[in-house]
């Protein structure tokens, strides 16, 4: 069987071991949940709802304000208590319905798509539901799904390469039938293209059952992924799938492809065919800082704070917690954030092994550059960003960036590539949309 891969990456450890095979627990929801009007890129849904308003569950409680923009569902039954500014994981505040949970969990009633599964009935379903994309990037799924581009790939990310992380191994193992189904209903809108599940190779069994459950779909293939970081890119991705290779400038339509979660896929199933709207999600706290590691099922709004402690707390000595993977996610500075459509983990490590780096000057030994997986000149393109320097950046592809860390992570230096190359990306983009507002 051919493994799909790309140039460069590296290989740090993974410890899925942490979490991978303990059961899936599911979260209850605590007296209050906090949930924010923008889980998503684009304009933040507009408020539905207002204080002392009753609400059920799966009712829509904010609504997309624009085309760019996705729906919003109270994760319980309860009393509207607070519209405010609350804290988000990333560190920015964000508008936020707080509901008092009243244990009761009256819902709504979900209306699945009936009649024929037309493209146009499954993409509307898809929007009133609140899709976006799960792994991460929080896209608005119905608009990833609106182009005129003719697609010939439907790709389901479901590489999971950053490490610690397993709550998509876990929706793949609990739920892979869904998941098919799910892939199947968003080939109906694309009649032209084939359905390619992208796994990283160490997940055999879930690689096994996907296999089985797709050996008579036409349409569907899994495609074993070497296992690397950062294979779940989805420039990586598209490349070691179809070796078409997109940059900043486009996007995945352009080269035929759709790319979505496995998470997003499986609410796709749940959408379309049951009508529950986006809720809950699978969330992994892990770590050596965490006592007992594991997946959770937990509803939209519940804190960091409450799965932590559901993970039987955090160890002593704990340096640092992060939303997301160690590689691309943001350090905590308070657990009092609720999880959103995008919290794919939790991990408190013991150790901050970036604060105990010394830094140094750069040794222009290229092991950046070697595992760059867009080829890029890393420590050149940094050094144009320290240096201010926007012209020489941009000649040297610094926004082709994915900013993914793995030069950081080879760096013998510990310089902070990333994070400069990053900072001098914003300033680019900020002086392009100034500089177009004038014209």
């Amino acid at each position: 069987m051919s493994i799909f891969t790309f140039k460069g990456g590296i290989h740090p450890y993974d410890g899925k071991e942490l979490s991978k095979d303990k059961d899936l627990v599911t979260i209850e929801a605590t007296d209050e949940v906090v949930i924010p009007v923008s889980m998503h890129i684009g304009a933040p849904a507009t408020p539905l709802v207002k204080v002392g308003d009753k609400v059920l569950k799966g009712q829509m409680i904010a609504c997309a304000s624009g085309f760019v923009s996705a729906n919003i569902h109270s994760s319980v039954s309860g009393e509207v208590i607070k519209i405010e500014d609350r804290l988000q994981p990333a560190g920015n505040t964000c508008t936020s319905i707080v509901i008092k949970n009243d244990y009761n969990y009256d819902e709504v009633e979900y209306m699945p798509v009936e009649g024929e599964l037309t493209p146009k009935k499954i993409k509307e379903k898809i929007a009133e539901c609140g899709l976006v994309g799960m792994g991460g990037a929080c896209f608005p799924t119905h608009v990833k799904y609106e182009t005129e581009k003719d697609i010939n790939y439907v790709i389901v990310n479901a590489a999971e390469c950053e490490p610690y992380i397993t709550a998509d191994y876990k929706r793949m193992m609990l739920d892979a039938d869904k998941i098919i189904e799910g892939l199947k209903l968003v080939l109906e809108i694309f009649p032209n293209a084939i359905g390619v599940i992208g796994i990283e190779n160490n997940k055999k069994d879930a690689i096994k059952i996907l296999n089985n459950l797709a050996k008579d779909e036409e349409r569907i293939t899994v495609a074993p992924l070497k296992t690397k970081y950062p294979q779940g890119s989805e420039r990586q991705l598209i490349y070691a799938i179809t070796k078409k290779k997109i940059n900043s400038s486009m996007l995945p339509a352009d080269a035929g492809c759709v790319v979505s979660n496995v998470e997003t896929i499986y609410n796709v199933y749940r959408a379309v065919k049951l009508g529950i709207p986006v809720i809950d999600r699978i969330v992994t706290v892990s770590g050596d800082g965490i006592n007992n590691p594991r997946n959770f099922l937990a509803p939209i709004g519940v804190s960091y704070k409450t799965l932590i402690e559901a993970a039987g707390g955090l160890k002593e000595g704990v340096e640092k917690v992060i939303s997301g993977g160690p590689m691309m996610g943001f350090a905590l500075f308070d657990l009092d954030v609720p999880v959103t459509k995008g919290s794919s983990s939790i991990l408190a490590v013991l150790k901050d092994d970036v604060s105990h780096c010394t830094m140094t000057n750069c040794l222009n030994c290229g092991k950046c550059a070697m595992v760059c997986p867009e080829n890029l000149l890393c420590a050149k393109i940094a050094q144009a960003a320290d240096n201010d320097d926007m012209e020489l950046f941009v000649k040297l592809y610094g926004m082709e960036c994915i900013e993914c860390g793995t030069c950081n992570y080879n760096c013998p230096a510990n310089r902070n590539i990333t994070q400069s190359v990053r900072t001098m990306k914003r300033k680019v983009i900020a002086k392009r949309r100034e500089e177009a507002k004038n014209v």
